[in-house]
């Protein structure tokens, strides 16, 4: 087969023959160009703390460790800060010969919920072994606002991996000398000469306005609001979560321990439709924070001259100067098994984001002309 990451069709077979299974059965919407949504299942459990069940089943650690269960079916509210674990309504029903990794959905992480994959006796998040059968949970905390979930909502994504898919190095510089991967806000390819390639393509952060972020920069979530309900998009007024941040003097700005900041990234990425994306952790080596909840960029994620990545940043410990084009993360490249037969953005499809300038998640609504939705 070779290496690379499963897509679209090939995930569709895994439905047919039966390897992937759910009840209600998996629907053509959760299929991505190089993903699957897992949607939660009909039952919630408040847990004391998270766990990896890396001895025992997920089950067999729920009950140890629930303090309630409740009902999903109408919907419930999760409190910030609190703990919780659902089990999901796929599983895997046969062995798969590719282990799977999560991630939570770009939205999701946009309203700073916290989310990890959970699957019997593994002893990492967010991963399942090759071969692999049984259900799959999911680890959900909620770290801003408090929200209401039902069954059937998708929190987190999966993909399959043959082999090792990962580009090295000098195969992404490779890649970025046939075509370029990055652009400026002007939607002009950046030169191979002027790019830093070092364990992924690394990117900056935007905290100056240009000709395509004109508005704020940043947005910071508030600390005490109104429930999120994520079942419904574009019902909620955006001003009642967050403060907008405006340019900073002289491009640079503290961001303080233990606060929510959405910011845009200072370059456009283009994601070709062979190859899949992943957003790499910060190096803790340069700063004690996080850039990133959601990770997975789609085949074609981007279009022609490339979007910006949208960086979900809570910093840890102290506060933390930032200045504007510093590096904040790196994009790792892989191949895919063959190309989706419908990437990203094509006709519609899985592109809530796509073009984005800087946009808060699809939960929230605005006035007309609002920066808060702006797509190029």
């Amino acid at each position: 087969m070779g290496d690379g990451i499963l897509v679209r069709q090939q995930l569709e077979q895994l439905i047919r023959d039966g390897s992937l299974t759910s009840n209600p059965a998996i629907a053509p919407a959760q299929l991505q160009p190089a993903s699957l949504d897992l949607r939660l299942a009909t039952i919630g459990y408040r847990v004391r703390s998270g766990f990896l069940p890396e001895r025992a089943t997920v089950a067999e650690h729920l009950e140890e460790s629930t303090l309630y269960s409740f009902d999903l079916t109408d919907g419930a509210v999760l409190e910030r800060g609190h703990c919780y674990v659902f089990p999901l309504l796929e599983r895997i029903e046969k062995p798969i010969p590719h282990p799977l990794r999560a991630n939570p959905k770009s939205s999701t992480g946009r309203l700073d919920v916290f989310t990890r994959l959970l699957a019997d006796r593994c002893d990492r998040f967010e991963q399942a072994p090759a071969g692999y059968t049984g259900p799959l949970y999911l680890e959900v905390v909620p770290r801003s606002f408090p929200v209401r979930v039902r069954t059937g909502l998708s929190l987190t994504q999966v993909r399959f991996m043959a082999g090792d898919p990962r580009l090295d190095d000098d195969e992404l510089r490779a890649e970025y000398a046939r075509s370029p991967l990055l652009f400026d806000d002007g939607g002009e390819p950046i030169a191979l000469d002027r790019v830093r390639i070092d364990n992924g393509l690394c990117m900056g952060v935007a905290l100056r306005s240009d000709r395509d972020l004109t508005g704020p920069i940043g947005y910071e979530a508030r600390s005490y609001t109104d429930v999120v309900d994520m079942a419904r998009e574009g019902s909620h007024d955006w001003q009642d979560f967050f403060r907008a941040i405006p340019e900073p003097r002289r491009g640079r700005m503290i961001v303080e321990p233990e606060e929510f900041y959405l910011f845009a990234s200072k370059e456009r990425v283009r994601i070709p439709r062979h190859l899949a994306a992943e957003m790499g952790a910060y190096d803790v080596g340069i700063g004690e924070l996080r850039t990133n909840y959601a990770g997975f960029f789609d085949n074609g994620f981007g279009g022609a001259t490339g979007t910006r990545a949208v960086l979900e940043v809570r910093p840890h410990d102290v506060p933390f100067l930032v200045e504007d084009g510093q590096v904040f993360f790196k994009l790792r490249f892989f191949r895919s098994l063959e190309e989706p037969d419908r990437a990203y953005g094509e006709g519609g499809f899985g592109s809530h984001y796509q073009g984005q300038s800087l946009r808060l998640s699809k939960h929230f609504r605005a006035a007309e002309g609002d920066t808060a939705f702006r797509d190029r």
